[in-house]
């Protein structure tokens, strides 16, 4: 055990920012972020985890934990770390970084006697009975039929396992991008869920329309056609249906319970039944919010508030050059692409509570510190959940009513303080524990000390040094940082944290001399259209500018591959992606590895490149 303490990183390339903040809204930057000053003692309950992605403390006094690729939901005893699988969903489909077993809720009255000994999961599964998602242009994309279904188990304390599976609401979009998933049971004991709006307008799905503003008609809820909750909350009786009380939206009563949104990861419910979610931002802006029946919360027409800063809505699919024809941009908008600003957006709306972070127009939104993977430089933190805390005199001093939020790219927990009422953020933000980690979600132990914490397997986070790092300290973890003291100025400037080097292996010179890559102009344009099909959605559909796999263009590929054979490049490429690796030809990836060599500079020639031998190993990339 050891003690951790918050650090900010001063070393930033942000530029100053004036806070503005009101009674409603905090617009905070991440320089005004405060560091913590309490003590924690860190301790590792449990690693070697396959993408931890929900933890909640059970009345078993158990760590109920899913994993999103291993399929399994486990109890985890958060003293001693021993783990016991509770059940393995074969069913689950994890082809990529955002879908497989996500969401997991207790039923409040679990253990208690009453016979409700029920745990809800959301999960995304294969189902053929289905019609292919028009989005997948290719026949043998793992998404073609993904779809996301909602479940309920019955725990038998006997053989503390999960049996008795109960399909309660399926056939719910999904896709490759911006799966949200997260669930929980409300205090009218229905089911709340949230879905992401599928990644569309951008990166490897920047061909697709955002749907989050459309709504379902009564044609499509008839025929169970629940295409249109992407971008949506969901509101569901305990056995899937929709509940009567719901709000009538477009003259339509359906699951939908507020709409306008992007990726809300994180929700959760105060005592006083107040909703409250995290949601991932564009380039800025991430939101915290509360929940309202009824409420339309803006995106894609608005992120963050309607104040016109650093965010316009660029509509890429109604460009007047094919959207087909075109490549994605985050930082330059073509001609052919129709805008509007957030002025534009008249209808009424529900503004954030806060925001993480808003940035002036003309922000520079290219850190060279992050070598390309501009994203991780970004003023928006990744918010992956979202948790209500009081500490009730008991628990961890002056955090009276927050929300704790956790984040992906900056590997901290954001402690957000509340109003008396909860309403409103009533100070700016604390950051705790920044390290080289991805936080994905938090529980706290019934004596409101400890707060337990689940880490990714893998993936991008800011390294502490600034820029960017693919090594995680704890991957696939539960950490528990136990509140010790309160800390002084001396503890936080002695206060030390391990720090990962950028990847610098490789480099001109790593290999031996030899031949150029070989491959002809049709092996890479086929390369290109597989890559956008199964990569672009993690690398980016330029190659650099992807949000969970590392560029594969510019300065930081020339890093990390220049020197090196082609033969190592391949079987790179055969290892990925980390959950699902070899599922595609092995001829696919040679193509794939050719359109990302012409792209770096390599020219096309009249041999193909073999997809396997001893021919790529005398192939050295320049």
């Amino acid at each position: 055990m050891h003690r951790t303490y918050d650090r900010f990183l001063g070393a930033r390339l942000w530029p100053i920012l004036i806070c503005l903040a009101s009674a409603a809204v905090a617009q905070d930057s991440p320089q005004s972020v405060r560091r913590g000053t309490k003590i924690f003692d860190k301790r590792v309950v449990i690693s070697g985890l396959e993408n931890p992605w929900e933890v909640t403390y059970g009345p078993d006094n158990q760590l109920w934990i899913t994993e999103r690729t291993g399929k399994r939901i486990v109890r985890v005893d958060p003293q001693s770390g021993s783990r016991k699988v509770a059940v393995t969903i074969d069913e689950v489909s994890a082809p990529g970084g955002q879908d497989g077993l996500l969401g997991l809720a207790l039923h409040p009255e679990l253990l208690r006697g009453s016979g409700k000994d029920f745990v809800y999961a959301v999960y995304t599964y294969v189902d053929p009975s289905k019609p292919a998602w028009k989005k997948v242009t290719d026949p043998n994309s793992p998404y073609v039929r993904l779809y996301a279904k909602v479940v309920r188990f019955t725990y038998d304390r006997a053989s503390e396992t999960l049996g008795q599976r109960v399909d309660l609401l399926t056939g719910l979009p999904a896709g490759n991008d911006h799966e949200a998933g997260r669930i929980k049971v409300g205090p009218d004991g229905k089911l709340y869920m949230t879905l992401g709006d599928q990644g569309h307008n951008q990166l490897g799905n920047f061909c697709s329309p955002i749907e989050a503003q459309r709504l379902p008609t009564a044609a499509e809820v008839q025929a169970k056609d629940y295409s249109l909750y992407v971008g949506k909350s969901l509101r569901l009786n305990p056995d899937g249906s929709i509940p009567e009380d719901n709000p009538k939206l477009g003259g339509v009563v359906s699951h939908v319970y507020t709409y306008g949104h992007r990726n809300t990861q994180g929700i959760d419910f105060a005592p006083d039944g107040t909703l409250y979610a995290s949601e991932h931002g564009p380039k800025s802006d991430d939101e915290v919010n509360i929940l309202k029946r009824g409420g339309n919360y803006g995106w894609p027409n608005v992120a963050g508030l309607r104040d016109g800063k650093a965010y316009v809505y660029a509509r890429w699919a109604e460009s007047s050059v094919p959207c087909s024809q075109m490549k994605f941009s985050d930082l330059e908008i073509p001609a052919s692409v129709p805008r509007e600003p957030e002025s534009a957006f008249r209808t009424p709306f529900t503004p954030p509570i806060a925001t993480m972070f808003t940035v002036p127009n003309g922000f520079n939104f290219q850190d060279p510190k992050c070598e390309g993977v501009h994203y991780i430089c970004w003023p928006t933190v990744g918010p992956s959940s979202i948790e209500y805390y009081e500490s009730k005199g008991k628990g961890i001093p002056g955090w009276d009513k927050v929300l704790m939020v956790t984040t992906l790219k900056r590997g901290s927990l954001y402690v957000v303080p509340l109003r008396k009422d909860g309403q409103a953020v009533a100070a700016k933000f604390w950051r705790y524990f920044q390290q080289e980690n991805r936080f994905r979600d938090t529980a706290v132990s019934p004596d409101l000390r400890t707060i337990f914490i689940a880490t990714d397997s893998g993936g991008l986070v800011e390294s502490l040094r600034g820029g960017v790092t693919t090594k995680m300290q704890d991957p696939g973890s539960i950490l528990a940082y136990t509140y010790a003291r309160e800390g002084t100025a001396a503890d936080l400037e002695t206060s030390t944290i391990s720090r990962n080097e950028m990847p610098k292996q490789g480099g001109k010179g790593a290999a031996a001399a030899g031949k150029a890559p070989q491959f002809t102009a049709q092996q890479s344009a086929a390369g290109k259209t597989a890559y956008n099909a199964n990569c672009a959605v993690c690398h980016g559909s330029t190659l650099t500018n992807g949000t969970f796999g590392t560029p594969l263009a510019g300065s930081y590929f020339k890093n990390k591959w220049s020197g090196k054979t082609v033969q190592a490049l391949v079987q790179k490429s055969r290892a990925m992606p980390p959950n699902a690796p070899a599922n595609l030809p092995e001829d696919t990836l040679a193509g794939i590895v050719a359109y990302v060599l012409e792209t770096n500079g390599s020219a096309a020639g009249n041999e193909r490149m073999p997809a396997s031998g001893g021919a790529l190993a005398e192939m050295v990339i320049p």
